[in-house]
């Protein structure tokens, strides 16, 4: 699919990828850059650690804004903007944990890191990935395709602001909302499906896993929902799926619409209750998207979009024969 100026989302990703690998010392490429083969492609996580890559504190001004641009060829306008609330909310977390007692790292806003794999100068695949705490994006390109873009992670601490100049903030609040909004049109029947845990996971259940692992799907399947309960699902998949790239987002989105939203299931774990730790993941291969908020006091939220299939483009490379040995 084309964008409105014309090229394709993986001409821009190619082009604002080779316009920041261009603006970079020998070294800072050397940091950057890895094979497309390279193993370090399908290892993720999203704590606050050191990473391979370039992070923001080593960069100039005018690369990061060039840095800033490749991760804005992955998202939208509004999924653009949560990412950077993200990073800046180091700053709230950092002053909060002094505060408590609680200081177990550094919490830097210039702690995120770009890393690209291949070369996105030439017809090969190649890849790109923003990563630091909270934020876990990835994706890959082939020639004029953007061949997959997942894992994809936000996730938020503190999940709500509770004082100070950002009070009220809730960064991720809208998956959150719809979850409840869907649990509450529930009767009993279809409520006792949907809760698969009395007490919610101590965390999304895919982990930092290069490949989905998950139980069968469990729950209260989209097929047994009402309309209106249906739209909610459809509205809640959305919330994730609309964080990738329009044109990107459109084709998982129709899949959805054409038929296979009925394949959904939707657990839950915990009390359905706000305030107290909770859980939930829409389930219907290879659509997977996972929400858990149980630390700190129910405040601090982790979610993920998977494909089951398809992270780090493993199948669609499969399918054509590449064989490389991280397969």
């Amino acid at each position: 699919m084309t964008t409105e100026n014309g090229q394709t989302t993986a001409s821009q990703m190619a082009d604002a990828a080779s316009r920041f690998l261009d603006s970079l010392s020998p070294d800072q490429t050397a940091r950057t850059t890895f094979h497309y083969q390279d193993g370090e492609r399908v290892l993720w996580y999203y704590p606050p650690l050191n990473r391979h890559g370039l992070a923001l504190r080593d960069m100039d001004e005018s690369q990061r804004e060039l840095a800033m641009a490749v991760m804005a060829t992955g998202l939208t306008e509004q999924s653009n903007g949560q990412a950077k609330l993200i990073i800046e909310h180091e700053a709230v977390l950092g002053p909060l944990e002094k505060e408590q007692n609680q200081v177990t790292f550094d919490r830097d806003p210039e702690l995120y890191y770009w890393t690209v794999f291949g070369d996105p100068k030439s017809e090969d695949p190649w890849a790109w990935r923003v990563e630091g705490h909270h934020i876990s994006i990835h994706f890959s390109v082939w020639k004029d395709k953007v061949i997959s873009s997942t894992p994809f992670f936000f996730g938020s601490n503190p999940a709500e602001v509770r004082k100070g100049s950002k009070k009220g903030l809730r960064i991720l609040g809208a998956r959150e909302d719809l979850a409840f909004e869907l649990m509450e049109s529930l009767d009993s029947g279809q409520r006792s499906k949907a809760i698969i845990y009395a007490t919610a996971p101590l965390d999304i259940l895919t982990y930092n896993g290069s490949r989905v692992s998950l139980p069968p799907e469990e729950g209260l399947q989209a097929s047994q929902m009402s309309g209106t309960q249906k739209e909610l699902l459809m509205g809640l998949a959305a919330e994730y799926v609309n964080q990738l790239h329009p044109d990107l987002a459109e084709e998982k989105l129709k899949a959805l619409r054409d038929g296979g939203l009925e394949g959904i299931y939707f657990a839950w774990g915990g009390p359905v209750q706000k305030g107290t730790p909770h859980y939930y993941r829409l389930h219907g291969m290879p659509f997977v998207a996972e929400f858990d908020n149980r630390q700190d006091g129910a405040n601090h939220i982790h979610s993920v979009l998977r494909d089951f299939d398809n992270d780090f483009a493993i199948d669609v490379l499969r399918e054509h024969l590449l064989l490389y040995h991280i397969l």
